[in-house]
C-alpha cells in the first residue's frame, strides 16, 4: 500500500517495528533493541525496537505490544514537524491508536483507523483474557478510542456492521477490502516447480494450508483430518508457514508419514507455492469468525484452486467460499476429511471451483482498483484537513 502511494507522487512515511513475524523471531540484519530508519521503493521506514517472547501467553502478548507503542512514541511525535495529512494506523495492535491519534492531533492531520483483526474482541472469545468485568472496561475504552477518529475502516461488511455495533457512526466508516495483485498470483499451465522438489508425484491431489501457524487457525482439524486419512494414498497434505502453535502441531502430527512440513515461503515464489495446491484449506476456529476475515483468502483464490473452509455459511469467509469451495463446521475433522475426500474425487468440480475463485478476485478485488478507491477517500480527507 505504501509503495503504491509512493509511485503515484504521495509522500509517505512508515513507523513499524523490525520484521520478525510470523516466526516470532527478529528478521537477519534487524535488532529487537534499536531503531532503524531504511527507504524502502521511495518510502521512508522507522523501524521501531520491540520485545519478543519466546513462548507466548497473555501478559506476555500484552507485554509485546506494550514494548512496541512504547518505543515508537518519540518516531511518532517526532514527525508532528513532518506536518502529514493523514495519520493512520492499524490494528492490531490498538495499543499504538492513542499515539496515532494525538500525533495526528498535534499536527492538525485527519486520523486514521484501519481495523484488520478484532483484538479485543478475539482476546476475550479465545479465552486469552477471561474476566468479565475487564472484557466490559476493555470494550468502553475501545469504543472511546474508536470514536475520536476521524475514519475507521475495515476490510469486510460484516466487520464494518460490527464497527457501527461499536456505538460508530456509519458517516465515520469506509471499507477498505484486502486485495490481491492478480499479475502476480495467477493459475500456472505448466505447474509448480514445488511438486518435483518435494518428491509429490503427479497423480497425488495436494491439500495445501499456507501461512501463519497461530492459535487462531484451529489448525488441528487439519491434522486430525490427515490422521483419518492416512491409508488415502491419492492426498498429500503439504502445510506451509511458521507461527507459535507449529511446534505443538508437529508433535501432535508425530507419525503421520502424508503430511510434509515446510517453512514460510519467500514472496517471489508465493505463486509457486500456490499453483502447488489441487485444494487449500483454510481452518477457522469458530469462536473468531467474524472477527477477522483471513488475507491470504484472496491470493488462494486468485490461484484459481477451490477452497476447503472450516467457517458456518452465515460468516463472511462462508458466504464467499460458499461460491468457490465447499464449507465444513468448524472443530469437525471427520466432516473435513469427508469433504476433502470428495473434491479430491472429482477434478472437474475442483477446475470448475478454481475458476470462478479467480473470477470474483479479478472483478471484486483487484490491487489498483481497492487502492484507487482508498486514495480518493485519503485525498478527501486530506482536503478537509487543509
Amino acid at each position: 500500500m505504501a509503495e503504491w502511494l509512493a509511485s503515484r507522487g504521495h509522500e509517505v512515511r512508515v513507523v513499524t517495528a523490525p520484521p520478525y513475524y510470523p516466526e516470532w523471531k527478529i528478521g537477519q540484519g534487524y535488532s529487537a533493541w534499536c531503531y532503524k530508519r531504511e527507504i524502502m521503493v521511495g518510502v521512508a521506514v522507522w523501524r521501531c525496537p520491540l520485545w519478543v517472547p519466546k513462548k507466548l501467553s497473555g501478559l506476555k502478548r500484552v507485554l509485546h505490544l506494550a514494548s512496541f507503542a512504547l518505543s515508537c512514541l518519540p518516531v511518532m511525535l517526532r514527525q508532528v514537524f513532518w506536518k502529514p495529512d493523514v495519520v493512520l494506523v492499524i490494528e492490531p495492535p490498538l495499543m499504538c491508536a492513542p499515539i496515532a491519534w494525538l500525533t495526528a492531533k498535534l499536527c492538525g492531520a485527519k486520523s486514521w483507523l484501519h481495523i484488520q483483526d478484532f483484538e479485543v474482541d478475539a482476546a476475550f472469545d479465545m479465552g486469552m483474557l477471561q474476566s468479565p468485568s475487564m472484557r466490559r472496561f476493555a470494550l468502553w475504552c475501545e469504543s472511546q478510542l474508536m470514536r475520536s477518529f476521524d475514519r475507521i475502516s475495515t476490510i469486510s461488511p460484516r466487520m464494518l456492521e460490527k464497527v457501527i455495533g461499536k456505538s460508530i457512526a456509519p458517516s465515520k466508516t469506509y471499507l477498505f477490502q484486502n486485495w490481491v495483485d492478480t499479475s502476480s498470483i495467477f493459475p500456472m499451465e505448466s505447474g509448480s516447480s514445488f511438486r518435483a522438489e518435494l518428491g509429490i508425484s503427479g497423480d497425488k491431489v495436494v491439500a495445501l494450508y499456507s501461512g501463519n501457524m497461530g492459535e487462531k487457525q484451529g489448525l488441528e482439524v487439519v491434522v486430525d483430518a490427515a490422521r483419518r486419512m492416512a491409508n488415502v494414498s491419492a492426498v498429500q497434505f503439504v502445510l506451509c508457514g511458521d507461527g507459535a502453535a507449529k511446534v505443538r502441531l508437529q508433535e501432535y502430527a508425530v507419525g503421520l508419514s502424508n503430511v510434509i512440513w515446510i517453512p514460510l515461503q519467500p514472496t517471489e515464489r508465493l505463486n509457486e507455492l500456490l499453483n502447488l495446491a489441487d485444494v487449500h484449506l483454510l481452518p477457522q476456529r469458530a469462536d473468531v469468525a467474524d472477527l477477522l476475515m483471513p488475507s491470504k483468502l484472496l491470493g488462494m483464490l486468485a490461484s484459481a484452486r477451490p477452497i476447503l473452509a472450516t467457517a458456518l455459511p452465515d460468516t463472511q469467509v462462508g458466504q464467499l467460499v460458499a461460491i468457490c469451495g465447499v464449507l465444513s463446521p468448524p472443530g469437525n475433522a471427520e466432516a473435513f476429511s469427508v469433504a476433502l475426500q470428495k473434491l479430491s474425487d472429482d477434478a472437474t468440480n475442483r477446475n470448475l471451483l478454481g475458476k470462478k475463485g479467480r473470477e470474483i478476485v479479478v472483478s471484486k478485488f483487484g490491487y489498483n482498483s481497492v487502492l484507487t478507491y482508498f486514495e480518493y477517500e485519503l485525498n478527501y480527507l486530506a482536503e478537509i484537513a487543509s
